[in-house]
């Protein structure tokens, strides 16, 4: 399927590509991918860390691209090697030396691919911390031997693919600072004359589309108290319309507009 054009851009954010559990896709595997943006050496460059979770277990990937989205170096933890749960890599990009660490021993993980607590992974050159993420800061910085400086790293935009029935979840941070939001998409197909597709923020309904067969592409402009975005969403249906056992792929996209705070915009 297409993606919509800025909603995994720098004010973007995709947040959920999601697909029926009935799909014919043999490898389909829930996915959540975050992208810092952040200097190495002076150079402004992205990283990219998805976590991936299928039949054969746990994945997890760090990519690291330059300012026009080529891919500088990356590391791949597949499955089948995630028994390991600890090691580094070290790399080399832009005639740098980039040492990636992760330790995912005493990780804990929901429903959803990301780990919750109890690791970190971490990402150092020149002796220097550019991202470190997890709560295991005092294991990292004693593993890595970098030094505490204030990081440059931010994170502005994450992708989730997941697959389900009807209703998605998540965590959302629309704004720099912002309150994180509970995030929920259903889409209930259980009447064939009338799906419905509904996304609730804190549990208030934001957005709610009805005769999906006729209204399977569409955007709103809704307000929360940090920021104003635009929501925009696209169904991929099979067979012209969300039937019960019809599979079907979606998109639901979050586009920030403007802060009111005039504060910089970051994405979830």
């Amino acid at each position: 399927m297409r993606d919509f054009p800025s909603c995994f851009g720098e004010n973007g954010v995709q947040v959920a590509d999601f697909s029926s559990s009935n799909s014919s896709n043999k490898t389909a595997q829930n996915l959540v991918s975050c992208v810092y943006q952040c200097r190495i050496r002076g150079r402004s460059c992205s990283i990219t860390v998805s976590w991936s979770k299928n039949l054969m277990g746990q994945g997890l990937s760090v990519g690291i691209d330059d300012n026009t989205s080529q891919c500088l170096c990356k590391v791949d933890v597949k499955p089948w090697l995630f028994s390991k749960k600890k090691g580094s890599k070290t790399l080399e990009a832009n005639y740098s030396k980039i040492d990636i660490y992760w330790d995912l021993s005493s990780a804990k993980f929901g429903s959803g691919p990301e780990p919750s607590e109890g690791f970190y992974v971490g990402v150092v050159s020149n002796r220097q911390m550019i991202l470190l993420l997890g709560d295991m800061r005092k294991e990292a910085f004693k593993k890595t031997g970098a030094t505490l400086v204030p990081s440059n790293a931010v994170l502005i935009g994450k992708r989730e693919h997941i697959f389900g029935k009807k209703i998605f979840g998540t965590k959302a941070q629309f704004c720099d600072n912002g309150q994180l939001h509970d995030l929920r998409i259903e889409c209930d197909t259980s009447n064939a004359n009338d799906p419905c597709l509904t996304i609730r923020i804190d549990t208030k309904t934001v957005m709610q589309v009805k005769r999906l067969q006729w209204k399977f592409r569409g955007a709103q402009v809704i307000q929360l108290m940090e920021s104003i975005m635009t929501l925009r969403y696209m169904l991929i249906i099979h067979k012209g319309c969300p039937v019960p056992d019809t599979p079907w792929d979606g998109l639901c996209c979050m586009h920030t507009k403007f802060s009111i705070s005039k504060e910089p915009i970051l994405s979830m």
